[in-house]
Formats: structure tokens, sequence, C-alpha cells
């Protein structure tokens, strides 16, 4: 499957070092996602962060986060065209 290989990567949280791991695909669309946002990899990873860790949101990890964005992301620019 393309894009099916899982990697750890390494980023930085206001601050703070942690680590995701994300299968190709999933790191490929965060980037893309990062530059039709205009942002760095990192703050759009911390706004995921801040949105998932909001009390009346779902508990899930970092990287099951990202990847509920990246896909919210796809989805909604599929639908636009």
């Amino acid at each position: 499957m393309a894009g099916g290989h899982i990697r750890k990567h390494s980023v930085s949280i206001r601050g703070h070092r942690t680590s995701i791991t994300l299968e190709d695909a999933f790191m490929d669309g965060l980037r893309q996602m990062a530059e039709a946002r205009g942002m760095a990899v990192a703050a759009l990873i911390a706004e995921i962060d801040s949105a998932h860790s909001a009390p009346d949101s779902t508990p899930a990890n970092l990287s099951s986060a990202i990847r509920v964005a990246v896909l919210d992301w796809a989805l909604e620019r599929r639908s636009i065209n």
C-alpha cells in the first residue's frame, strides 16, 4: 500500500519535545495542510494538540488526532472541488 510506511517524527510543541508516529501518507497530508494554511507544520501540530486537549473533546493520542484532522481537511477539500 502506497504511503503505508509508519515513521516516528520528533516535533517541538510550545517548547516541549515529543514524537508522533504517522504513516507517510498522513505526514504528507499534514505538510500539505500546513502549506495550504500558510503555517509551519509544528504550528499546525500545536493547534491540533490544543484542539484535541480541550475539555469538551474526545481524548485521543496526538498521532490519532493528527490523522483525524488530516482526513477531515482532505474530505473538506474534496467536497469543495
